[in-house]
């Protein structure tokens, strides 16, 4: 697949709930911005972070949360979604949200979509954020080491201050460097 800037993209973006979901806001606009059509899915967690309406304003599309809502047709909304997509990716991606992905759970918006691509053919990117002994956790490598196997894309965090109050890896990238990740992903 090669990457044209002047084409819209059809890009999924995931959002858990984690306190850096704020970061999604400047993600979702850069990417309208530029033209690609975006398809917000977050978890019930999520909304209390940030909620579904500022996504919906920024994109310009419904958010799926609720697995049952109808966003464009009657037919389930996680294979629509999941067959126009050029690319999904889930950020922040929670500790339970990796766990969830690792042993084929798919009971949300974000895990059904993302169970629902080919990702021989669509890049799913993964973009952990957790604090420091979170991220350290054997069980979150174990599943970081999972997931890659079954062709997900995991982005690395970035180290700094966390919410926490405390500094170490965990920390999710900006958007300008999840955008260039997405760009590298579409050529």
């Amino acid at each position: 697949m090669s990457y044209d800037a002047l084409a819209p993209r059809q890009v999924i973006v995931g959002v858990c709930g984690g306190i850096a979901a704020y970061k999604m806001a400047t993600l979702v606009s850069r990417l309208v911005q530029r033209g690609d059509a975006v398809h917000v899915l977050m978890t019930v967690s999520a909304t209390q972070f940030v909620g579904a309406r500022t996504f919906e304003s920024l994109s310009g599309r419904k958010v799926l949360v609720d697995t049952m809502d109808v966003i464009d047709d009657p037919a389930s909304q996680h294979v629509a979604i999941a067959r126009r997509a050029d690319l999904m990716i889930i950020a922040p991606c929670t500790m339970n949200t990796l766990a969830r992905l690792a042993t084929g759970f798919a009971d949300d918006a974000i895990t059904l979509t993302a169970a629902a691509i080919d990702r021989v053919t669509t890049p799913v990117l993964l973009a952990p954020a957790m604090n420091d002994a979170m991220w350290r956790q054997p069980a979150v490598q174990r599943n970081l080491d999972t997931l890659a196997s079954d062709g997900f894309r995991v982005l690395p965090p970035d180290a700094g201050w966390q919410a926490c109050r405390t500094e170490g890896q965990g920390r999710l990238p900006e958007p300008d460097a999840l955008l260039e990740s997405i760009d590298a992903a579409l050529v």
